[in-house]
Order: structure tokens, then sequence, then C-alpha cells
């Protein structure tokens, strides 16, 4: 495996607006890339805001349409790999179905995982959103096995611990968290991370939304529970090394996993 410097965008755009949140997202990238970074994160539906009603489904592309594109030419020009979040039109033909959904993007520009969220939060999301029925996406990238999880996901350690059990090193968890639940941010991703024996990069809105408020505290967390990059309550970039060999280490002396004595769990099903 190989190091990845990482950069999470914590940023909620112009709600409502695409092509403003991909001149961000273009800026975002140039900065980052120039800065060493291979891999950008953005927050759970970056692309279209997340408050926006029924513009949930007025803005849903495929995972190929035009914005996919456009954020495919912005990792080949800055040769960097891009995860966000955005509304996703069922490609089906005749489908109408939407889903909170997280794409990730390779410094080629080619498409390399599209994850649905599976754990549908609120009233909000049950109402515009169909849950998706995979638990369990993954890419490789710069000799890393990359998972994607979306916000409410990463609340429920089962999920978390599946990524482990497949092999994840590096967990991308673009959010929207909001008060007064900021605990998420500040204790349960690097437990999350310490517990499974990963990193987990956990990159959210920031501000007034509509009737929510989000937290920001986008935070890298590493495999022995040690925040590497912390943002604060504004829009803001920040970065940190997901470092392969630490990771090894940190397995090999933290060994829950071959710990696990799995014959005793079925009861969690």
């Amino acid at each position: 495996m190989s190091s990845l410097r990482t950069a999470l965008l914590q940023s909620s755009g112009r709600p409502g607006d695409t092509a403003h949140n991909l001149r961000i997202l273009q800026d975002a990238a140039r900065d980052a890339a120039a800065s060493g970074v291979g891999l950008l994160a953005c927050p759970e539906m970056f692309l279209t805001g997340y408050a926006i009603g029924d513009g949930v489904h007025r803005l849903a592309e495929t995972a190929d349409g035009a914005s996919a594109a456009a954020v495919a030419r912005i990792a080949a020009d800055h040769r960097i790999a891009v995860l966000y979040g955005y509304p996703e039109l069922d490609q089906d033909p005749g489908g109408d179905a939407v889903y909170n959904s997280a794409q990730l993007i390779g410094p080629d520009g080619a498409r390399l995982a599209n994850y649905r969220k599976t754990h549908l939060f609120g009233c909000f999301e049950r109402e515009w959103f169909t849950p998706g029925e995979q638990p369990v996406v993954q890419a490789e990238l710069n000799g890393l096995r990359i998972g994607l999880l979306i916000c409410y996901d990463v609340e429920f350690p089962e999920n978390v611990r599946a990524h482990a059990l497949a092999g994840t090193d590096l967990l991308l968890v673009p959010t929207a968290q909001m008060h007064p639940f900021q605990f998420v941010a500040e204790s349960v991703i690097p437990v999350r991370a310490f517990e499974s024996q990963m990193y987990v990069a956990y990159v959210n809105r920031v501000g007034a939304e509509g009737e929510f408020e989000f937290v920001g505290l986008s935070a890298l967390a590493g495999p022995d529970g040690v925040v590497r990059a912390r943002a604060g309550r504004s829009e803001q970039l920040v970065q940190a090394e997901v470092d392969a060999a630490f990771l090894t280490r940190s397995r090999s002396d933290n060994p829950y996993l071959a710990d696990r004595r799995p014959e005793l769990y079925g009861s969690l099903a």
C-alpha cells in the first residue's frame, strides 16, 4: 500500500446552484493538487445542496450525467481523485427513484465507485430519497482500498465493521451533520476509526441551510483514534496524510478483527 494525502472540503456551497458548486470544487481541486493532495472529498449532497426540498428531484442526475462529466474533467485537469455527494436519478428506463449518493472519480477522470446511502435519516430524507441496498462499495486508489458511506450510515457500527472485514483502508464519509449531533464528529468518528482499524474521513457541510444548522468539524481520524485534521465551524479546506505503513503497524498492534468470535454474534442479525 502507498500513502495518500487527503483533503476535506468543508463547504455548503450555494444550495440549488450546481454550476456555482462545481466552480467551488474546481478551485478547491486546484489548491489541493498544488499542495500535493491526491484525493479531495466533498460533503453530502455537495453538488446541489441538502435542504432543497423538491429540488432534490429537479436537480437529480444519473451517475454518468453532465455533472459527473464536469467533475471528471476537474479531476483529470488537476490529476486528483474527487469524491462528491449528489442526488442520483435511477438509470433504469422509466425509473424515477432518487438516491442520496456519493461518487468517486479517479485522477484520470474515470468513475471508480458510486454509493447509495443505505440508512436514511429523518422525515426529510425518507420523503425525497430511496434507500440504497449495497452496504459495502469500494475502489482501489493509490494502492489503498477506499470505502464509501454517507453520514448517518457511519453511526451504525455494523456498517463500518462490514467495511473493515472487506479490507477497507480509508473510509470516506461525506456528511450533512447538524446541530445538536456534533458529538458524532467529535467522538464517534475517532472511535469508529480505532475499533475497525482504518482511516475515516468525515467531511461535513457548514452553516445554516433551511431548517438545519450544519456544524462543520470535518475530521480525518487514524486507526489509533487520533484526529489528523480537524476543521472548525467555517468554510475550510483541511488535509492530512493517510499513512499506509502506520495503518499496517496499527492493525498488528490492535488485533480486533483477528480476535473476533463471530459465532457468538448471530443475534445481532
